[in-house]
């Protein structure tokens, strides 16, 4: 078969999202579990930015909640939690002054517009292929065609040639989009 499809891209995208909640908060555990409940995502805990990173280079999370009190007492640290958020979305919350029910709101509304972002970009992406496939498999067709209507055998295998060299070329560029 010419094209493999692992399906781990997807699994990966579908089964991997966890929250990490970065805060020396008292009540980090009460927080976690609400943002757990209300997100139905699993929320781990790290109570340092140098803890944090650890955990972001050994996971990979949906979203990072950062008590911004650390961030503003520790940019250091900050910057190597941001260079290791990979996909995550960051949402800052300053827990001094918000309450469980505006944490999850925050977060919640981060988590919906990275989803829109996802699905813009996954059109985007569908567009860009089919606009550059549609000029070669236009090409290939019309080859196939020339070569149904060829009356003499040199100038179809020509033709059937030709079809076949954009034939690999769409193979390619398909490859090349399945890997992404």
């Amino acid at each position: 078969m010419i094209f493999r499809r692992s399906g781990r891209g997807r699994r990966r995208a579908i089964h991997n999202f966890m929250i990490l909640l970065i805060t020396p908060s008292a009540k980090v555990q009460e927080c976690a579990k609400a943002l757990q409940e209300a997100t139905s995502e699993p929320t781990e805990v790290a109570s340092t930015l140098r803890q944090a990173a650890s955990q972001l280079r050994a996971k990979e999370f949906s979203a990072v909640v950062v008590d911004q009190s650390l961030v503003e007492s520790e940019p250091d640290e900050s910057d190597l939690v941001l260079q290791h958020m990979g996909g995550a979305i960051p949402v800052y919350i300053n827990f001094a002054i918000s309450n469980l029910d505006r944490v999850v709101r925050e977060l919640r509304s981060a988590l919906h517009r990275r989803k829109r972002e996802v699905l813009a970009a996954r059109r985007t992406a569908e567009e860009s292929l089919r606009s550059e496939l549609k000029g070669t498999v236009t090409a290939l067709l019309l080859s196939c065609e020339m070569a149904l209507q060829a009356t003499d055998l040199p100038a179809a295998e020509g033709k059937i040639r030709k079809a076949w060299e954009l034939a690999k070329e769409v193979r390619a560029k398909l490859g090349a989009a399945e890997n992404n």
